[in-house]
């Protein structure tokens, strides 16, 4: 616990006095955020607001991660095997970083063109689809050779599992190596693309992931005191995953960050954390439903998402079929947005829409396990 709690501290204090650094380097290299002309009229005043935050709480993430396994090196004897790093973090931190590779991409041309349109749906398809294809492969292919003080081998799990899984694998929807990357690939763009149309409104997106991430540590924390690996826990009921600890640090991390980065991004936002930040948040997701093996309970726990994702495509279906709008404008906050209502009340709202969804899925995660202790 005590790693986790250094990486969350060292994230938080990175990415606090981080963040405004960054929006003196940004504000210097004109990096200023293009605001979509089809967009609500009182965006406007946003223009020229620096962008690409999202490189701060990456980076605050990535070295929050190294902090927490330097206290790592206090655990006791029979937990020493997690003190190096693992596969595992490379799979989660390697889709965030990349991810966010693929954003920062498209903000720069962004700002470089002085035009909200920067990398094409081609473009910023085929590069989610490779990151999610690269680390899929890598999570499925890779398992733990994780010993005891006895030199046997102790847990030979991989990071992701060839069966679809809830709140635990589900042994009946067996999918194969092939179709568990095919998968992660589909999970990577639903969390990637859910959390960037969410990124509309100051703070919305950044609140949210919070939330989400925050509640992974605590799934993640609760499986590493339940672990199958752990030869101090003998019960029928542990959760078979590899490496929880590590996923618990990594989200732990990514939460601290954004709350840091979140003092600067609320309304009125000094700086955006831009397409880096929003598919570096939704490639980590992904792969945090990946790792705790809880894939489809991310439908809930990312509630939010999943409803401002299917609201734009309600409209676009709406639209190329009937010629009729449901929404006055989609992603969901903007229909809010010219209905009158202030984009602090949307985001309070939307936050607590967020909340709701994370209460439901840890409600399930936990009456699971006591339905199997019972």
């Amino acid at each position: 616990m005590r790693a986790v709690i250094v990486a969350i501290g060292v994230a938080f204090i990175i990415s606090l006095f981080g963040t405004p650094i960054a929006i003196k380097v940004f504000t210097r290299l004109k990096a200023g955020q293009p605001i979509r002309a089809e967009g609500p009229a009182m965006h406007q005043g946003k223009k020229g607001t620096p962008t690409m935050g999202g490189v701060v709480f990456i980076l605050a993430t990535v070295i929050a991660y190294v902090a927490g396994h330097l206290a790592l090196t206090s655990l006791p004897d029979q937990q020493i095997a997690q003190v190096e790093p693992t596969i595992t973090a490379l799979v989660l931190l390697g889709l965030m970083v990349f991810s966010g590779a693929v954003g920062f991409i498209d903000d720069f041309l962004k700002v470089r063109k002085r035009h909200s349109g920067g990398l094409n749906k081609r473009g910023k398809l085929a590069g989610q689809i490779l990151v999610g294809a690269v680390f899929g492969i890598v999570a499925l292919y890779f398992p733990s050779t994780m010993t005891d003080a006895s030199g046997k081998t102790t847990n030979t799990e991989t990071v992701a599992s060839t069966t679809l899984s809830f709140i635990r694998d589900i042994p009946a929807l067996e999918i194969g190596k092939i179709g568990a990357v095919i998968v992660i690939i589909l999970v990577v763009m639903a969390a990637t693309n859910g959390v960037n149309l969410t990124d509309g409104l100051d703070g919305l997106a950044t609140g949210a992931s919070v939330m989400v991430l925050a509640a992974y540590a605590l799934i993640a924390f609760w499986q590493y005191r339940h672990w199958c690996a752990d030869p101090n826990y003998t019960e029928s009921y542990c959760y078979t995953v590899r490496d929880p600890l590590e996923i618990a640090l990594i989200a732990g991390a990514a939460a601290g960050a954004c709350v840091g980065f979140l003092w600067w991004n609320t309304s009125p936002a000094r700086i955006f954390m831009g397409d880096t930040g929003a598919l570096g948040l939704g490639g980590l997701i992904a792969g945090m439903a990946m790792s705790t093996r809880t894939i489809l309970l991310l439908l809930i726990l990312g509630g939010l998402f999943v409803i401002i994702t299917m609201s734009v495509v309600i409209q676009i279906i709406s639209f190329r079929t009937t010629g009729k709008r449901v929404f006055r404008m989609s992603p969901l906050q903007h229909h809010f947005e010219l209905a009158g209502w202030s984009e602090v009340n949307i985001v309070v709202r939307f936050w607590i829409i967020a909340g709701i969804g994370v209460a439901i899925a840890l409600g399930l995660f936990y009456s699971e396990f006591l339905a199997a202790v019972s």
